[in-house]
């Protein structure tokens, strides 16, 4: 379980940016689920080392703070070369990002681009769209950020983004082998327990629990290890390459696997898996705000409902002080 008396991250300052960060002492695991989607089995044995992690989501007030003190552009923001988009239309190669459109009613749901839009203009900054005030979200995780972008601020940090093993095992805040982050038991009566998407996807947004989009980060109750979010809200980057399934453990729970992903990229762009679900998941469409549920995204991709949290390895001494 966390550790409250670590004497905190070895990278002061811009490592606790924000909300600070949880501890977390690392341990063997039984990762994945044989129960929901392919893509999470086969359930095995994973070891990760001790660690520290956001407490929640990056906001956009920090991500902010990034950018004014670094200059960064972000993917979304960069002019796109129409050499590696053939045939796209001049609007198309305006820099910009995915956006979601709630349809007027019910649609096949076996076709994303009913209600997914690329929208030019959006990027973290405006991310619906033109016309949108960041400044009046400056509490909620920052979105429309690609792999590269997350990745660069976690660096100036002096941190790194978590590996998909570490993701799971502190979204699951202890309770190993339990459906949610909270226990088995869905929130679909209330009290809500995530940021989800609450009616019939994607034509009815009851926002019954009081959030039609994204919401303040920290909304929620946390979850055992302290951590905020790991359910629902937004998708968060994780470090690892995707792979269809997950792949046997090279030793039996819990040896020596440290949890870290050695697969490669695969052909066209590569894809990072991502973690948590989002406002967007509902059980009658994407049931995936479980620890255990993934999902592949290409790193040149920058979604309204994607985002990340940062984290930091701790030292031996740390771990077993």
């Amino acid at each position: 379980m966390a550790q409250t008396d670590d004497p905190g991250p070895p990278h002061t300052g811009r490592a606790v940016l924000g909300g600070g960060m949880v501890p977390v002492v690392g341990r063997g695991f039984l990762m994945g689920s044989a129960d929901f989607y392919p893509e999470e089995r086969p359930v095995r044995g994973k070891r990760v080392g001790s660690f520290w992690i956001d407490r929640c989501q990056v906001t956009n007030a920090q991500f902010a703070a990034f950018v004014a003190a670094t200059g960064y552009v972000t993917v979304a923001e960069r002019p796109l070369d129409p050499e590696g988009f053939p045939g796209a239309t001049a609007e198309l190669l305006q820099p910009g990002g995915l956006v979601f459109q709630q349809t007027d009613g019910p649609v096949p749901l076996n076709d994303y681009t009913a209600w997914w839009r690329y929208q030019p203009g959006a990027s973290w900054r405006t991310p619906r769209g033109p016309g949108t005030d960041v400044e009046l979200l400056a509490d909620h995780p920052v979105v429309q950020v690609a792999y590269e972008d997350a990745s660069t601020y976690a660096a100036w940090r002096g941190a790194r983004l978590p590996t998909e093993a570490e993701w799971e095992f502190a979204a699951r805040g202890g309770l190993d082998g339990s459906v949610y982050t909270w226990g088995d038991q869905p929130d679909s009566d209330g009290p809500y327990l995530a940021n989800t998407w609450r009616g019939r996807f994607p034509w009815q947004n009851l926002a019954l629990d009081g959030y039609e989009a994204t919401s303040p980060v920290g909304s929620f109750p946390a979850n055992g290890y302290g951590l905020h979010d790991m359910a629902g809200n937004v998708w968060e980057w994780t470090s690892d390459w995707w792979h269809e399934g997950h792949r046997p453990a090279a030793h039996a729970c819990c040896g020596t696997d440290d949890g870290r992903s050695t697969a490669a990229p695969g052909e066209g762009v590569p894809r990072r898996v991502i973690k948590g679900g989002s406002h967007l998941c509902s059980p009658d469409y994407c049931l995936r705000y479980r620890p255990a549920a993934r999902q592949p995204e290409a790193v040149d991709t920058a979604t309204c409902h994607l985002g990340f949290r940062c984290v930091v390895d701790r030292s031996a001494d740390a771990a077993t002080a």
